[in-house]
C-alpha cells in the first residue's frame, strides 16, 4: 500500500469561512473527510497535515523523506509565492510531489512559484483534484515497478 502526504498550506483553516465566492463552502475538515475517503477508495495511506508556518511545512516533508512516504499533495494555498524554502525542500525530497489548488490561480492573476519544484500541478478541479493527485501518484508509482 502506498503511503502518500497530504498538505494544507497557509490559510487553509479558513477554507469555508472567507473567500467562499473563490473556494466554496467547504471547510478544511470537510476537504480532509474527502481526501480520505479517496484514499480509501484507491487502497492508499494517507497523512493529512496542515500548517500557518513555513518551517514546520519543511519538516514535515523532511520527515516525510526519512519516514517511507511514496509520494505528497501540496495546496500550498497561502505559500504559493514568495517561499523559496519550501519550493527548495520539496525539489530535495525523494517522492514525487503535485501541487494542488481548488480553483485555478491562473484565473487570478497568480503563477506558482512552487509548481516548476512538483512533478505535477491539478488546479481547478474542486475537491475532486485531491482523487485525481491521487491517482497520478499511485500511477507514477506503478509505473515504477
Amino acid at each position: 500500500m502506498s503511503k502518500v502526504l497530504v498538505i494544507h498550506g497557509a490559510g487553509m483553516n479558513m477554507r469555508g469561512k472567507a473567500q467562499i465566492e473563490t473556494f466554496g463552502p467547504m471547510t478544511l475538515p470537510e476537504y480532509d473527510q474527502h481526501i480520505r475517503q479517496y484514499a480509501s477508495e484507491l487502497n492508499i495511506e494517507i497523512e493529512i497535515f496542515h500548517s500557518n508556518v513555513e518551517g514546520e511545512v519543511i519538516n514535515k516533508l523532511y520527515a516525510a523523506h526519512d519516514g517511507g512516504v511514496d509520494g505528497a499533495i501540496i495546496n500550498p494555498a497561502g505559500f504559493t509565492t514568495g517561499y523559496p524554502a519550501l519550493a527548495a525542500a520539496i525539489g530535495q525530497v525523494k517522492f514525487p510531489t503535485f501541487e494542488l489548488h481548488i480553483s485555478n490561480p491562473a484565473r487570478r492573476g497568480r503563477v506558482s512559484e512552487i509548481a516548476p519544484t512538483c512533478r505535477g500541478v491539478v488546479t481547478g478541479f474542486g475537491i475532486f483534484g485531491y482523487w485525481a493527485a491521487l491517482r497520478g501518484i499511485q500511477n507514477l508509482l506503478a509505473a515504477r515497478k
